[in-house]
């Protein structure tokens, strides 16, 4: 008999779910059995809404979305109890919403430090802690923090985001050691997925497809990810089979900080 991952009755919510990671998480977690409370930036009624709701739905599970800042704390807190509201209880919060915010050291600017610990940092810790009493209510409950790879390694020009992204580490290991056993926390740090941001990451480049092949040798797998192994992964994660894992981080890379880049 076969492995299987299982999360029927569960649910879990979401952030950043209208495009890329959180989509693929959203969707990937519905297929193991879990309905979905998703949020983002755009409208109810927008495309990017629909076609998460639709991926749920395609999956045979209900699918909740509320328009929501995450880095506004009373949105936030609303998003939560409108998920239990609608479901009767939260048993997995995947904090995933985020975006890149590169700058320089000397040039980053107070408004761009701001928004990016808002964003990127200080969100995930907002999330957990209007969703802990509900996740302690559930026999399930797990915090899943989608940190990055720049928390391992980074590059010139990425400041702030890989400083949010490094703390967020930290932030898992405390969730753990605070409010376990009740609630496991887990970090995952993806590095190059397949999304519309690194598309975007891509285009920057005077060659966008010399650039992507040359990203794609960096890595010993030779490919970057796809966001249904990050969302399969986090269904892992959130399952029995994972019980004993909390207050760790993930590094997802395809290998590439295995290997010196002067290779």
């Amino acid at each position: 008999m076969g492995l299987t991952i299982d999360l029927a009755g569960r649910t879990a919510l979401v952030t950043g779910v209208t495009s890329g990671i959180g989509l693929g998480v959203a969707t990937m977690l519905a297929q193991a059995g879990c309905n979905i409370a998703g949020c983002g930036k755009q409208e109810m009624d927008s495309e990017d809404a629909l076609i998460f709701k639709e991926k749920v739905e395609a999956q045979g599970k209900k699918a909740f979305y509320q328009r929501t800042d995450v880095t506004e704390a009373e949105q936030l807190e609303v998003f939560v109890r409108s998920t239990v509201a609608v479901f009767g209880r939260i048993d997995i919060v995947v904090s995933n919403a985020g975006e890149n915010i590169f700058e320089g050291i000397s040039a980053c600017t107070e408004e761009s430090w701001k928004k990016n610990f808002d964003l990127n940092l200080a969100a995930h810790w907002r999330i957990s802690k209007y969703a802990q009493p509900f996740l302690e209510k559930s026999k399930h409950g797990v915090i899943i923090i989608m940190t990055s790879n720049h928390a391992y390694s980074t590059i010139p020009g990425c400041f702030p985001y890989n400083m949010a992204k490094t703390a967020l580490t930290g932030l898992v290991k405390s969730i753990a050691i605070e409010w376990g056993p009740a609630i496991r926390a887990v970090g995952l740090a993806p590095g190059f997925i397949h999304t519309p941001g690194n598309d975007t990451w891509f285009s920057a480049f005077p060659d966008p497809e010399a650039e992507r092949k040359k990203t794609i040798d960096l890595h010993p797998v030779k490919r970057i990810g796809t966001v249904e192994e990050v969302g399969a992964f986090c269904a892992f994660l959130s399952s029995e089979y994972a019980a004993f894992i909390s207050g760790a981080t993930f590094l997802m890379d395809g290998g590439r900080a295995a290997l010196m880049q002067d290779n």
